[in-house]
Order: structure tokens, then sequence, then C-alpha cells
């Protein structure tokens, strides 16, 4: 696999591959199944759990539920996942409710009858004896956090005595569960990344692209609407900005969002395929006349910020934090001669900013972060999101920072890229 992405355009070899809707529901499947087989018992075994009890309702769900049930799947009132460690790593899985979970789960009620589901639950607990209970009532990460407080004060009241004083936050397993993907999602990981990125070439072309009449904004609505066309979802709202001197600022005004010769076109966007989200910053530049390349000097911007990119790489290591990898990325730029190197990294994957270790975030580099404690694990994925500032010449020296971000994997082998990085500039 080349590192450099292909940015002169859209790709030759054409569009990747997206399945269709059931496709896509029989693969999330066994995803699931997979994760429940391999990640769960590490899970409860870390935090420490003998039991594991999921709540949540019809249109409110827990944001774990949603990655431990099928695509094909309709949730229907109160939802309970039960998990119970039987020891020498196998784990009994429970569903109490009329949700279809495939045989993903044990299924001892699928009734819809809120009276009927607690006394079945109340029962498996009372058979398991379990010495802790956890429950998603985390403190920290927010993807750990899915109980309501309603429900949280239905569980306590109808435990019996004994058993609800045994409850504990399953916080760390839910880190674990929602940070750590399995070799086959790393593998179908980078074939959303492929696809995000012909997202990103086909917004930033001439297929697209007027100079003196596309805005900014047009973007936003290009790269909406084409991923909508697709049948993907968005991580989040997409994002266009202009990257232009000051001079061209005082020509056109501050508010002017025109894209012009002579700009750069920062994007921010990502997209949501089989349950996992990307998230990139790439950049493209719109020649003036005779120009054949974007300016020097912004060329050694962005080579300066791919050597942070290369730091931060080769820093990750098996069981450091979040804060101190923060720490030992930025110490080394700065001793390398990085101009303002800035680092703000998070956990990606089946959420976007969450659960596993927080790498900086882009208003506090130095303070420790309660997120950034989380530890490194293998088969955690990030997104290298960082920047750099410099001065360009043919700027008259104006000092320009060149944010970028590409989604990366932490296995075994180190960090690395999941489809290779921007290197060169997407020319227009």
């Amino acid at each position: 696999m080349s590192e450099t992405v292909n940015v002169r355009g859209r790709q030759d070899r054409g569009f990747p591959q997206i399945l269709p809707a059931r496709a896509q529901s029989d693969l999330i499947t066994e995803l699931v199944r997979n994760r429940l087989d391999t990640v769960l018992p590490v899970a409860m075994k870390e935090a420490g759990l003998d039991m594991w009890i999921i709540l949540s309702q019809e249109d409110d769900l827990d944001p774990l539920y949603k990655t431990m049930i099928p695509m094909d799947c309709w949730n229907p009132i109160l939802q309970m996942l039960v998990f119970v460690d039987e020891g020498n790593g196998k784990i009994s899985r429970y569903s109490i409710s009329g949700t279809d979970t495939k045989d993903l789960y044990e299924r001892p009620y699928i009734g819809q009858l809120e009276e009927k589901q607690w006394p079945v639950l109340l029962d498996l607990v009372n058979k398991r004896d379990p010495k802790t209970i956890g429950v998603n009532i985390g403190s920290v990460a927010w993807a750990g956090g899915g109980l309501t407080y309603f429900l949280y004060k239905q569980l306590e009241e109808k435990l019996p005595q004994k058993y609800a004083k045994r409850l504990v936050s399953a916080e760390k397993a839910a880190v674990r569960w929602g940070a750590c993907l399995t070799d086959r999602e790393i593998d179908l990981f980078r074939h959303v990344v492929e696809i995000a990125h012909h997202i990103i070439a086909d917004s930033f072309s001439r297929m697209t692209i007027t100079p003196g009449v596309t805005t900014v904004d047009d973007l936003v609505w290009f790269y909406w609407q084409r991923s909508l066309d697709l049948g993907l979802e968005l991580s989040f709202r997409p994002y266009f900005r202009l990257i232009r001197s000051d001079a061209a600022i005082q020509l056109h005004g501050a508010n002017d969002k025109v894209i012009r010769p002579g700009d750069a076109i920062h994007s921010d966007v990502g997209i949501k395929y089989l349950r996992m989200n990307s998230d990139n910053q790439h950049i493209a530049y719109v020649p003036r006349r005779g120009e054949t390349d974007a300016p020097a000097g912004l060329k050694a911007l962005m080579a300066q910020t791919n050597h942070l990119q290369d730091i931060f790489m080769s820093e990750f290591k098996l069981g450091i934090s979040g804060n101190l990898l923060l720490q030992n990325i930025l110490n080394r730029a700065r001793r390398e001669g990085i101009g303002m190197p800035r680092v703000y990294s998070h956990n990606l994957g089946l959420f976007l900013h969450q659960p596993g270790p927080l790498i900086g975030l882009p208003w506090e580099q130095e303070k420790a972060l309660p997120r950034g404690e989380v530890l490194m694990q293998h088969n955690y994925a990030f997104t290298m999101e960082l920047s750099t500032d410099g001065p360009v010449p043919e700027w008259n020296g104006q000092t320009v920072r060149c944010p970028m971000e590409e989604p990366v994997v932490f296995t075994k082998d180190g960090c690395m890229t999941l489809k290779g990085r921007q290197t060169e500039f997407y020319l227009i």
C-alpha cells in the first residue's frame, strides 16, 4: 500500500464498493459476534466484573448498547443486556426484551412487558450471585455513562439490597469495549477510510469547484449530499474554510467565502459506514495563473506537519497514558525544531471522540486531562489530529497554521495510518 494518498483528483481505479443494506446487516452481525467472543471477555476481566447489566429504553439507547446488537432489529420499550462471567474466559450473554438479537444472545424472555422483564433479570442475578455488578455510570468516558438516572433508580429499588450494594461503574469495561477494534474491523476500517478519501477527492476537484464562483459553504453541502447519495451517514457536520493571504483577505473582505485562485482550502470531514467513523483534515490549493503547484512556503509547511505526524506515530507505546504520549510527542517535536507543534488527537472507530486515551485538546497542551489518563492498548484507532505553524515567504512571511488529520491504528506492529496520508496538496 502506498503511503501517499493520490490527491491529484479522483482516483483512476474507481470508487470503492459500498455494500447494499442487506449485506451490511449480515456483516455487522458477524462483526458484533466476533467482538462479543473476543473483546468482551477481556473487557470484563480487566474491569473485575462478575456481571455487566446494560439497560436502556427505546428512544434513549445506551451508546454501548447500539454497538452490541445487530443492525437489522427494532428496540421496543425497555432493553436489557446481561453478561455473566462464568470463569475460564466464558461469558454468558442474555437479552431480556422483545428485540430480535438473532443468535447473538440467549433470550429467556422475548416480550415487551416490563413487569415480566424485571423478574427474569432478578432471577438471573439471584442464581449467579455476582460479587460485582457493572452498570454504565462512567464519570470520565461519556460513552460509558449511558445509564439514565431513571433506570438506575429502578434497578436499585428492584434488586435485593445486598445486590444493590454491589453495583459498580463499568466504565473500565466500557472503555475497553468501545476503544478496541478486532483485526477484522481494522481491515474494514481501512476500506471505510478509503471511501472517505474518495469523497474528499471529489470535493476537491474541478468537478465540484469553479474558482471565483463556488463557496466553501457549497462544499459543505456537496460533501453532505455526496455522502447521502452513497447511503452513508456523516460522523459530524462537514467543515470547509479558506486559508488565504492577508493581502487576499484585505482585497476580498474577511467574510468572503468564494474560493479564488491563490486560496488554500481546509476540510474537516468524516463518514460513518459499517458502524465505524472516519475523521480527516485535508487541504487543497487553487493555483494562480501560471502556477502549476502550491507555493513552496505552503509545501514546506505541509512537510513540517508531516514530520510531526512521523513523530506522533513513532511515540506510541503499549500501556502509556494519553497525557504522557502528548508530552513525549511535543517535547521531541520542539527538540527537532518544529514550529508551534500542537496535538489534539482522540480515539476513533465505533465512536468519534471516545472512549480511549485522549491525546491533548486544541486549547490544552500542557495540563494533564482526566480522559488523557486512559492507558494505550493494542488495536486502538485514533485520529492523528495535529498542526504546526510557519512563515510563508510568498505571502510576505505571514505565519500560517497547517492542520492535518488522518486515521491511524496502534497494533503490535506499531502505529500506522489506515490508508495512507496526505503529503501534497490537492490541486484544483
